[in-house]
């Protein structure tokens, strides 16, 4: 058993815990049904940026290590599995200006293509290496822009002129290419990320990209990349658009997941998305993008960056709501910033407008060099360590106000359920699993990892 508590436990091994035959007459808090089984985990994470690497690169060289074994090993830290890099320039793209990797314009044959800037000390490339150093983690790619002379035009109209769309496959295949060749290797490329808010590209002409040009090339190119078209900016927007790509089966074809925003949950969302898992049930559901920003509606009265444990409880309530939801990964925004929530990129014309403070997993104090790990971190770091991809939720049933349990198999046949409590008091419950009782304290406002090898035969 392991806890993080308000109370101060962080990620603590606490004494063995002996499943009891049920009191008689006396029914479970909640049951554990191996036997039912839903969606297959991919991981837990956040995503590189350079801000974070500014920030990580502030700190004396042998904290930096120790931080990155905090956020990535899989032992000693918090082992984030599911890993985001965005392609070229978003808003904590924050060493330069904003960036594209072919500026020059009307360069159609991606001769002056170059990632220089993300092999920089600074650079994102140089980030994901460091940090596989601790640890292994899929990585996933959205883009919010192509170089600014594939729009129409980026003042009044950022719609992509389909005269560049065999040019906008091979910026995609160069990318994947260039990365490759300097070690990392991408799992999955989304090919716009939140269309509509950024590139204004409608989903009817990122199906005729992706069936016309990116898929074929890929293909004849012998690209292992995964494809998703989009990532929706919030569940609505994948409900109402993913079919416009996944019912043509010339584009479905090359989609590999459906991947939405988690921002401004509502429950009445929910039902979209629990759809699109019965229609489309061979594409794993991914929550890739949520924060505590002003602009994502996190109210202004609230300070950010949060510093109290007790903020990691709205998160987890978050990703209990995604994983009983059947997304398989659940990956917030920016991993690492400063001690005001920065450094942030500006660049009005891109929608990257001035002030942005956010919150991130970790925050680093540029001048004391201060390292503080947030709630978010350990409510995390308990799925990301303890549900290791390959890992399937199963059934588990039950209801108590204010407390939540989710249940995983691990590929090794171990079970591992995650007990979370936001009550302000302690909270006993009582977990069945194949007619076994497990009583369990459940300190306030805490998360408790629960892990048992069940009987052969169950």
């Amino acid at each position: 058993m392991v806890v993080s508590s308000r109370g101060g436990d962080r990620l603590q091994p606490k004494p063995a815990l002996r499943f009891e035959a049920p009191a008689p007459a006396r029914k479970p808090d909640f049951r554990v049904d191996p036997s039912v089984r839903y969606q297959t985990i991919a991981g837990f994470g956040a995503s590189f940026m350079e801000a974070g690497m500014i920030c990580l690169n502030s700190l004396p060289k042998d904290r930096q290590e120790a931080l990155l074994q905090s956020l990535f090993d899989p032992e000693k830290g918090a082992g984030f599995s599911a890993m985001k890099t965005p392609i070229a320039g978003t808003d904590f793209m924050s060493a330069g200006p904003w960036y594209s990797y072919d500026d020059t314009a009307g360069d159609v044959e991606m001769k002056h293509f170059s990632i220089a800037r993300d092999l920089g000390r600074n650079g994102v490339l140089t980030f994901i290496k460091r940090a596989r150093q601790h640890g292994s983690f899929l990585l996933q790619a959205p883009m919010d822009y192509p170089p600014d002379w594939m729009l129409y035009d980026v003042a009044t109209n950022q719609d992509v002129d389909p005269r560049y769309f065999p040019a906008l496959a091979r910026y995609y295949l160069r990318y994947l290419q260039e990365y490759e060749r300097n070690g990392v290797f991408v799992d999955y490329l989304s090919l716009f990320n939140e269309p509509g808010v950024y590139t204004t590209i409608p989903y009817q002409k990122i199906r005729v990209l992706l069936k016309e040009h990116v898929g074929p090339l890929f293909r004849k190119e012998g690209v292992k990349t995964r494809l998703v078209a989009s990532e929706a900016m919030d569940r609505p927007d994948a409900s109402r658009n993913f079919p416009t790509i996944l019912d043509d089966p010339e584009a479905r074809q090359y989609v590999s997941a459906m991947l939405y925003h988690g921002y401004r949950l509502k429950e009445e969302e929910l039902a979209g998305l629990a759809a699109l898992v019965r229609k489309y049930p061979e594409l794993p559901l991914w929550q890739t993008e949520i924060c505590h920003c002003y602009y994502s509606g996190t109210p202004r009265c609230v300070p950010i960056p949060q510093r109290h444990f007790e903020d990691g409880d709205y998160w987890v309530n978050q990703i209990l709501t995604d994983l009983e939801s059947n997304a398989s990964a659940w990956i917030y925004w920016n991993l690492i910033l400063d001690e005001d929530g920065g450094p942030w990129l500006v660049s009005p014309e891109h929608k990257n407008s001035d002030v942005n403070v956010q919150h991130a997993v970790v925050h680093v104090d540029r001048k004391t060099h201060e390292v503080r790990h947030t709630g978010l971190y350990y409510y995390l770091a308990h799925f990301s360590r303890y549900v290791r991809p390959g890992a399937v939720r199963v059934a588990t049933t039950g209801e108590v106000p204010r407390v939540r349990c989710v249940s995983f198999r691990s590929p090794e046949g171990n079970i591992v359920a995650q007990l979370v409590n936001s009550r302000d008091l302690e909270a006993g419950v009582e977990l069945d699993a194949g007619g076994r009782r497990l009583r369990v304290a459940l300190p306030p406002v805490s998360i408790t990892t629960c892990r048992w090898k069940p009987p052969a035969g169950s």
